[in-house]
């Protein structure tokens, strides 16, 4: 048995980017920042951000583009892919990312970000988002005891 999932919690390195493929289906691509922080075996604390790169389609797609905001706070949910191509001098270049399955916004009510509420309730979708157990959370936090690992 195999298992592709990916859980993270960070914030949003740019306004969402969203497009509509050339058969109409909405697709958002950003970029969310994940840090660590830790002390060394020196006592040292040391930090590291992991950038990553989200891919979102669909209802989903529609939803960070309207109310996510370069700084939002947000859960993501999903699976990694890696994509290859060749650009026009044959050089071949590879892209991990994660295509999201789930979105919690993490920032609460007051919070803004660039002026603007970065936190929103959705309402119960009447069609999954992208795939038979997609869905969106109304959670406004995750409590780190909660998560299981």
């Amino acid at each position: 048995m195999d298992l592709n999932k990916v859980m993270l919690i960070g914030r949003i390195t740019q306004d969402p980017e969203v497009r509509t493929t050339p058969s109409g289906t909405p697709v958002a691509n950003f970029g969310l920042a994940t840090g660590r922080v830790w002390t060394d075996q020196a006592g040292q604390k040391q930090e590291k951000t992991e950038f990553s790169n989200i891919v979102a389609w669909r209802r989903l797609a529609e939803i960070c583009g309207q109310y996510l905001r370069k700084g939002s706070k947000i859960y993501i949910e999903g699976r990694l892919e890696t994509r290859t191509w060749d650009d026009q001098s044959g050089v071949r270049h590879w892209r991990t990312e994660v295509i999201a399955e789930n979105m919690i916004m993490l920032d609460r009510k007051s919070d803004s970000v660039g002026g603007q509420r970065s936190s929103y309730e959705p309402p119960l979708p009447e069609e999954p988002l992208a795939g038979p157990s997609a869905s969106i959370s109304t959670e406004e936090e995750i409590n780190v005891e909660d998560i299981p690992f």
